[in-house]
């Protein structure tokens, strides 16, 4: 797997070039996130179409790495303008995936992991003070 012509398609996807995961992913690689589980090239690039739908202006920034012959690690910084409530300000998700590549050096495993509570809920107008509340009854400190 070339990790930085995978990195640089993420910096530059755009809604036409999620035509081109077959390039990076195995026709049926396996896609976890904390919304989703799939599994196959099409289910995936459905994901990253229905995110171009849902927000404006989003931007994967990869911000580390961590790389072996089976596999990689990537840190992330996932920002967007949200459409649904507020009043589209940058919000900025951070999170990580745990990639492992089939033996074509295409993707076979990709599993993001990120705190949805934290990131996304706790933002809501509605939903955000109720998970506030918890948090703050629940904290030890």
């Amino acid at each position: 797997m070339d990790l930085e012509r995978l990195i640089a398609f993420y910096h530059a996807l755009t809604p036409d070039s999620v035509e081109r995961f077959p390039e990076f992913y195995s026709t049926d690689a396996y896609f976890k996130d904390p919304f989703n589980e799939v599994r196959g090239t099409r289910a995936i690039q459905r994901i990253f179409a229905h995110m171009f739908q849902q927000v404006d202006k989003p931007r994967f920034v990869v911000t580390e790495q961590m790389h072996g012959p089976h596999g990689a690690t990537l840190l992330w910084e996932f920002s967007y303008r949200t459409r649904l409530w507020g009043r589209g300000e940058v919000q900025v998700i951070r999170g990580v995936s745990h990639l492992k590549f089939s033996g074509d050096g295409k993707i076979s495993y990709h599993r993001d992991y990120w705190d949805a509570a934290e990131e996304l809920y706790m933002k809501l107008p509605l939903i955000g003070r109720f998970m506030r509340w918890l948090k703050s009854a629940l904290s030890a400190g």
